[in-house]
């Protein structure tokens, strides 16, 4: 059994004020090529389709356009809504579609149907769980102890009621602990979104969204595939890939990735406005038309640097200065590091300065928990 694993579309996207329209054209067309070099049984996509609940109407169209073109190809395809989706609007039209192969997640109701596909090893079934929060389990499991992200996916799972005799595959959108994050994914309060990997023993191969940078949680067993594109500059260093997951007798799994060449490249530039506008530097390199940030090291400001830069580097997104006089700005407030930080990170920072310790355990799971009470009535 061959899966292609995809996630992290995010249709309808802006990096930095450009539209990332013909740039996702453009790579759905080179992972159309990659299904058809392939040749897989099946199509999983985990969630985050679009980048906003309400995307616009080219978004629509490209996924609906993709959508057509998979079902020509009669292939299985599996969808979930993820942490940017509107579940409603993802599920829209699935009982429909469910004939045609088009297989999209329900909004999640406390129960998850698998759908059986069937090769010279038995049964595979796949298992598409939506993201989810704790508050959306509790509605349908009031009985159960669910004060955690992992409590919330644990319960969803142990509802499903898996047959462990055959292969078992689970699509979900959530944050593992121990991933990688990248500056382009919604992060959320103090880590409270973290599923511990221990829930997905069950499933022979669980296919996460999410988090962009591909990665394995656990190798070939638990995998996050990445986005097929680079939305930030903290994506700069990633290379993009479909993952191919292949599925033989109960236990045996392998993954093995195809990777992506985008319509852009993106990249991190630096030097002085001399050395980076020198012909040698940028002279039979993709920089003229990568996506860039670039950084200059002068000590004094270059007048109309960014138009200037331009003319060389024509998707210039980005430009800064790095100086004494940058670094003794930010000697007193690292603003960069203070949109990293969560809210509980930063708070935990005023109560240190202010009372000369940290925070106990105790004090530090209320204030978690009153954060994402607030965070979860703000949904």
């Amino acid at each position: 059994m061959k899966l292609i694993h995809l996630s992290d579309l995010h249709l309808g996207k802006n990096v930095n004020g450009y539209s990332m329209l013909e740039d996702q054209k453009y790579i759905l067309i080179k992972i159309l090529a990659v299904i058809d070099e392939e040749q897989p049984d099946g199509v999983i996509l985990a969630g985050d389709i679009y980048d906003k609940p309400v995307p616009p109407a080219e978004a629509v169209e490209m996924f609906d356009d993709l959508l057509v073109k998979l079902a020509q190809r009669h292939l299985p395809v599996f969808v979930i809504s993820g942490n940017h989706d509107s579940p409603e609007r993802i599920a829209f039209g699935s009982r429909l579609m469910d004939v045609t192969g088009i297989h999209l997640s329900p909004v999640y109701d406390g129960t998850v149907t698998p759908f059986t596909l069937r090769d010279e090893y038995g049964e595979v079934k796949i298992y598409s769980l939506p993201f989810i929060k704790p508050a959306h389990v509790r509605r349908f499991y009031p009985e159960e102890e669910i004060s955690s992200y992992t409590d919330a996916v644990r319960t969803a799972i142990s509802h499903m009621d898996i047959d462990e005799s055959v292969r078992n595959v689970l699509i979900t959108h959530q944050f593992v602990t121990g991933a990688s994050r990248s500056d382009s994914e919604e992060i959320s309060v103090g880590g409270s979104d973290n599923v511990d990997a221990s829930v997905f023993e069950v499933f022979d191969y669980t296919a996460l969204g999410h988090i962009h940078g591909p990665q394995d949680i656990i190798p070939n067993k638990i995998r996050y595939c990445g986005t097929p594109l680079k939305y930030s500059f903290s994506e700069a260093g990633h290379t993009k890939s479909v993952t191919v997951v292949e599925l033989k007798e109960k236990g045996s799994v392998s993954v093995r990735t195809v990777p992506l060449i985008p319509l852009h490249g993106m990249a991190e530039i630096r030097g002085t406005y001399a050395e980076v506008t020198a012909k040698p530097f940028y002279e039979g390199t993709s920089l003229r038309d990568d996506y860039t940030h670039i950084t200059l090291t002068d000590e004094e400001d270059i007048p109309e640097a960014v138009s200037k830069l331009k003319v060389i580097y024509r998707n210039l997104m980005k430009m800064d200065y790095d100086n004494r006089r940058t670094r003794s700005l930010s000697q007193d407030t690292d603003a960069a590091d203070i949109e990293r930080k969560s809210p509980l990170e930063l708070f935990e920072d005023l109560y240190e300065m202010q009372n000369g310790a940290p925070m106990n355990e105790e004090q530090s799971a209320y204030l978690t928990a009153l954060i994402e009470a607030t965070w979860e009535e703000q949904k």
